[in-house]
Formats: C-alpha cells, structure tokens, sequence
C-alpha cells in the first residue's frame, strides 16, 4: 500500500489522482486480524566513500536519499543525471551528489578507525562503538557474531509523531499516514538480524518502548520469537512525570525481555555493603481484623523484658476473652509488653507463642529500647523466615550476640531475587541519573537519556552468570550501555564487552542551520554535530577517564558504591565509521590494510586494534598481541606455520585461500582455537546487503 500511495502521487492527472486514492483508501479499511502494516520499499544507504562516476546511482546530500537518480555523463564539477522514476533529465554538481546503494544491491563494508581511549594498558579487553546505519552494521556483525551474543539492550525511537527519526534519510513526523507502518517495517528489519546474532542456547534480547508503540513491538516480537520466553515490564521513569494536554500525565515506560532457549529472565543479583539483617516489628500493623486482638486472640500474650539488663524473661500464655492486661500476674523487676497501639487499641503479635518463645532461644529476637512515652513500652522485633532460612543454610554469617540474647549477623554481599514486574525504583530516574548525569560528562547535548543504573540492572539481569558476556546496543543513543558494562564490570570484575552502533544524524534544528550556512551530509561542519561524534564518543571517554568534557574530575560516587565516578574505568575502546568501498577499485593488497579491524573484531577484539602503515602485498600478518595471524600467500604456509605453533599467544587464524581441501590441510597443522577462510576476492568475502 505504501508503494502504491508513493506511484499514485507521480499521476499527473489529478482528478484520476484522486479517484485512485479514493478507492485505495477504500481496500486499506477492509484489513482485519492480527498485526497488519506495511511493509515499505526498504531504505537506501549512502555510500560516501564511493565515488561518483558514469554509471553510479546517486542521490543528493540535501534531500531524500530515495530520490534516485543514475549518473549519465561527469564534465569536471559537473554530473547529468536521470531520475529513475521520473526518467527527467538533470544536471547537479558531483560534490552534491553522493553515491547510494538501494535495497540488495550488494555493498562492501569495512571499519575505519576514528579514535581510541586506552585506560587499561594491561587489559585485553576493548569495547567498540561503530558509527553506521545500524542495519548494516547488523549485517556486517552478522559475519563477525552470529549466535555469539549473550545481551542486545535497545531503546529504539518511540515513534513519538515528533521528528525523533528518520526513514529514508526523511523525518518521520505525526503527519505520516504511515508513521506506525514505517516504524514497524524499520523494526522487523533490524529484528531480524539480531535473532541471528544472539546466542540460541542461552541470551536476552531487551527493548524499552513507551505507549505509542507497545502494542505493536509487544506483536511484532511474538511473532519474530514465537520460541521464546516474552516478558513485558512496566517502569517508572519520571515520577514527576511528562505533562500532556487531554491526556494522563505519563510517568512510565516499558521493557520488554526476550529469553532465548534457556536463559533466565527476572533475576536480579543484590550486591549489599555487609549490611546487618533486616528485623521486623513484632506487632501486627494494617487495619484489618486479623491485625487486632478481637481478630486473632491467640496472638494477644504478654512478653515479660527484664527492666535490669534489659533482655526476655518470661512469655506468658494468650488472655482469654474475659481479661484484661491488668489481670496478668507481675514479675519482679519485670515489665509485661503487650501488643498495645498508639491509639490504645489492642493489636496482635505476628508471631504464635511457641514460635516466639524458639526464636527467643535461637536469638532471633530482639527488644528495643525503652519508650516511656509509648502505649507498647519496648519495641519488640524478629526475623522473618527468608532471612532464617539465609542463616540456617550458612549464606548470612552470625558473627556475635546483642546483650538481649539477640544475633548479629551480617548478610551475604549478593543475593539472588526474583523482580516483579512493576518497577518504581529511585535509580532509575532517567532526569536524575540520565540528563543530569550526562549534562555532569558532557554539557546539555541530548535529550531524554536512559538512566545509567536502569541500563545497568537490565543488563546485569541479563548476564549475572556470564561475566565475559558480550552485549550489543544497536540504537546507542548517548552511549549508556557502555557505561552500565563499564560500572557492573568494576562493580563485580566482570569482563563483559559492549559493542555499541549509533548513527551520526544531527537534530531537526541543527540540520536547518547547517543548510542555512551552506553545508550538507558529509561536511565536516554537518559531521561533527553529529550523535555519534558529538555525545556518543564524548560519553565514552569522559566516563572511563573520570574527568568530563572540560578536564575536570568528575565529582562524588556511583549510587551505592565506593566507586569514585573521578576514578574513571579500567577499560579500552575505540570508536570506528562503517564505511563501503568502491567494488572496482579493491585490489588484492590493499584489502588488508582496511580489512584488519574487522579481522580484530572477528577474533573477539584483543589487544588495540591493528593497523598497517602502507598496502604491500604482504604473504602473511603476524599480530600475537591481538592473539590473531592471517596468511595471504599459500606459498609462505612453512613459514607460518613455524611462527603460529611457536608462539601460544596466537589463538585464532585467517588462511586466505580459494580451496577449501587446501585450507583444511593447512589448519590440520597449526595449534591454534579457531580458523577461518578468506577467499581471495575480498567481495566474496564481506558482500553484504544482499540477504545472504
């Protein structure tokens, strides 16, 4: 339908325009059952690193990518061009035009490295963030990662009607017919892919949303993961909460978890600082009639504390109906405790009066202080059985007695429980710990950031028994993934790694002012401003380092830890663009030299990536630091084979070879992990976009 509403509007005639239109809209009512949406023309890619000559699709910087149009003839600074649709002739400048790759048409990726932060020389361990359209950097790490990936958390757009994103190179806004159909076909595209990244036997895939598309996400992934486990949470975010006109004030949002094969999804890992257990008051509270004397008389009995030393005496046996706390015998120096409100009424105890006495013996009693002022005069409390059951099994540690015969005990530093399903946690603010965290790093640069610690109980859910976890953010905003990896990574010495994918857009408002000043996609100046550049990266490193966009040392501590936010991170990354090479001018050589980050990609990013200061025609690639050996020459095979086997630091090989007899025969002899073939033409081997 969305095809057929694109070719309606190129019919000149506009009354049989309008007929059409009529008669079309007429079918699009007749759709029933179940998640229906369009599925639209796929988006087209810019391919700025290709050249523009005769015979290039090529679309302008400045205006819908999808307004394709073919290279005829090239004079100097001077490009005629014809309208693939239209079939109109016209002549642009070829610094205005960018070459573009539509949907299937095969293109060939590689990662050119931007920049770097290395806050942990001794570490092997080094995240990625990956500035891409990120369904092609789903494709190309569907040759690096397939079925490697233990966590994808994504906050994709919410498809508010407000220009939050774009199709097609063009934002989406609420005047869109076909805004929920966009964003679903944007979705189901990009879902795809990840299915086949995520570990099958053990992961989770997460996805927050907010109302406007929940429903539709909540469908679309049943019937992407109809083998899975799907659970749906609702979380505050803004207790404040986001005012709108006619409409609830919205305070939340939710999240979506994916469970694949056997992955468990709802546990939470506890981290405590060697906290005292919890007691809990002995004296019923709520107003119901089980929590009063009338209600449940049994439970109505006096507690005799010694006034002297201040510890239990004597427990006497449950009144009878007829009597009155003043007709219980006394006992010297002894005062009787009753379960008397501040209103004077008659509660209960929690506890029957055998329980009460063996939990007195067992020490998981204990009376508080004196309160004169008080209708019951000394606070009486207990251990509930969770906290009983941690101690009989040796998990909560008793390390002394209270002068009351009480226990002190000390709980476990972590602790596993199950999460409902409704959160309202203080943390998970994303005013206070996302914008006011983020503005701290690196200044008012983007809006409605995630909160840091709600990312980070996400992915520690995710991935509490795998602390070598890879994780993936494919809609990685302003880069909180990273930081939570980073953070639970410190917090528990896990050595989880996060692979990160953000475009580069500039807003809808910068956008205007960067056409006003003269510049387009591609410009440094447009460049710059962009997410990926701009807050992405920023982010990263001002949060490994500790000190933020200025230099200064970031001030106080994470929540609930004795990390020092100005510490930084013991952690590596680098930050790369996903460019595309020109398919007629790759030449056997020169592949290496931009091949070899994702070569360091594939053999799981060990050591700073790599890089070759020239394009020799090189018979083999030695990099034991990175754990990783290519030979590109079939005839230097002895050779290699004495320097892989000889030192252990290499794990995994390349062997570039057209046959495969021959590359098996060859690995046959060689101590290493893992190998993989490389074709000679470097298209076979990184051809994506073509559905392969």
């Amino acid at each position: 339908m969305a095809a057929i509403n694109d070719l309606i509007n190129k019919i000149d005639d506009l009354e049989l325009r309008d007929r059409i239109k009529a008669e079309i809209d007429k079918l699009a009512k007749q759709k029933k059952f179940g998640l229906v949406f369009e599925d639209h023309v796929p988006e087209c890619t810019a391919l700025y690193d290709v050249p523009v000559h005769i015979g290039s699709k090529v679309a302008l910087k400045d205006k819908k990518i999808n307004d394709v149009y073919v290279v005829k003839t090239v004079n100097g600074n001077h490009a005629t061009c014809v309208n693939t649709q239209t079939k109109e002739t016209a002549e642009f400048t070829v610094d205005s035009l960018v070459s573009i790759a539509e949907f299937g048409e095969a293109i060939y990726p590689y990662l050119k490295p931007i920049d770097s932060i290395e806050n942990a020389p001794d570490s092997t361990l080094w995240h990625t963030l990956i500035e891409a359209d990120n369904y092609h950097a789903l494709q190309l790490l569907e040759y690096l990662y397939a079925g490697q990936v233990d966590c994808i958390y994504i906050d994709p757009p919410y498809n508010t009607g407000a220009k939050d994103w774009k199709y097609n190179n063009d934002y989406v806004d609420s005047s869109d017919a076909y805004r929920h159909s966009k964003w679903l076909s944007m979705m189901k595209k990009r879902l795809k892919l990840a299915k086949k990244l995520l570990n099958p036997t053990d992961s989770v895939l997460i996805v927050t949303i907010d109302e406007k598309e929940y429903l539709h996400l909540g469908c679309l992934l049943e019937e992407l993961f109809p083998e899975r486990s799907l659970s749906m949470v609702s979380t505050v975010v803004n207790r404040h909460g986001s005012m709108r006109f006619s409409d609830f004030t919205r305070v939340n949002e939710y999240i979506f978890f994916v469970g694949i094969g056997n992955a468990v999804v709802g546990q939470k890992t506890i981290v405590n600082k060697q906290q005292s257990v919890h007691w809990h008051s002995l004296k019923r509270s709520g107003t119901s009639k089980g929590n009063f004397r009338s209600g449940r008389p049994r439970l109505f009995y006096p507690i005799y504390i010694n006034t002297i030393n201040g510890s239990v005496e004597f427990v006497g046996k449950h009144l009878e109906r007829n009597q009155t706390i003043h007709d219980v015998e006394e006992i010297a120096n002894c005062c009787a405790v009753f379960p008397i409100r501040d209103d004077g009424s008659e509660g209960c105890w929690a506890l029957e009066r055998k329980t009460t006495i063996e939990y007195i013996q067992k020490g998981y009693f204990k009376v508080g202080k004196y309160r004169p002022n008080k209708k019951q005069k000394y606070s009486l409390t207990y251990l509930q059985a969770g906290t009983i059951k941690e101690i009989e099994s040796g998990n909560t540690k008793i390390v002394g007695y209270d002068s009351d015969g009480s226990i002190i005990a000390i709980s476990p530093e972590k602790k596993t429980i199950m999460e409902t399903n409704q959160w309202d946690y203080s943390a998970h603010d994303a005013s206070e710990y996302g914008t006011k965290m983020l503005n701290m790093l690196i200044g008012n640069k983007f809006s409605y950031p995630k909160s840091l610690y709600a990312v980070a109980d996400c992915v520690q859910m995710a991935t509490a028994n795998k602390s070598n976890a890879l994780i993936l953010d494919f809609f990685a905003g302003s880069g909180t993934t990273l930081h939570a990896v980073n953070l639970l990574n410190a917090e528990d010495g896990g050595h989880r790694r996060c692979i990160m994918v953000t475009n580069n857009e500039v807003s809808d408002e910068e956008a205007k002012e960067l056409k006003k000043d003269g510049f387009k996609p591609g410009d440094y100046e447009w460049e710059r401003l962009g997410i990926a550049h701009y807050v992405t990266w920023p982010r990263t490193v001002c949060s490994i380092k500790g000190k933020d966009i200025n230099g200064k040392p970031l001030k106080g501590n994470y929540l609930d830890s004795d990390l020092a936010m100005a510490d930084g991170f013991k952690s590596n990354a680098t930050f790369f663009k996903l460019g595309f090479l020109d398919k007629n001018a790759v030449a056997l050589g020169r592949q290496f030299k931009e091949l070899l980050p994702v070569l360091w990609m594939k053999t799981g990013c060990v050591g700073a990536c790599p890089s070759l200061d020239s394009d020799p025609l090189l018979s083999m690639i030695i990099l034991p630091e990175n754990a990783f050996a290519v030979l590109i020459n079939e005839h230097a095979f002895s050779d290699f084979k004495e320097k892989v086997n000889t030192d252990n630091r290499i794990k995994q090989v390349f062997i570039v070879t057209d046959s495969t007899d021959g590359y098996r025969e060859m690995i046959n002899n060689l101590n290493i992990e893992k190998s993989y073939q490389l074709y000679r033409d470097y298209l076979d081997n990184f051809r994506i976009n073509t559905g392969r």
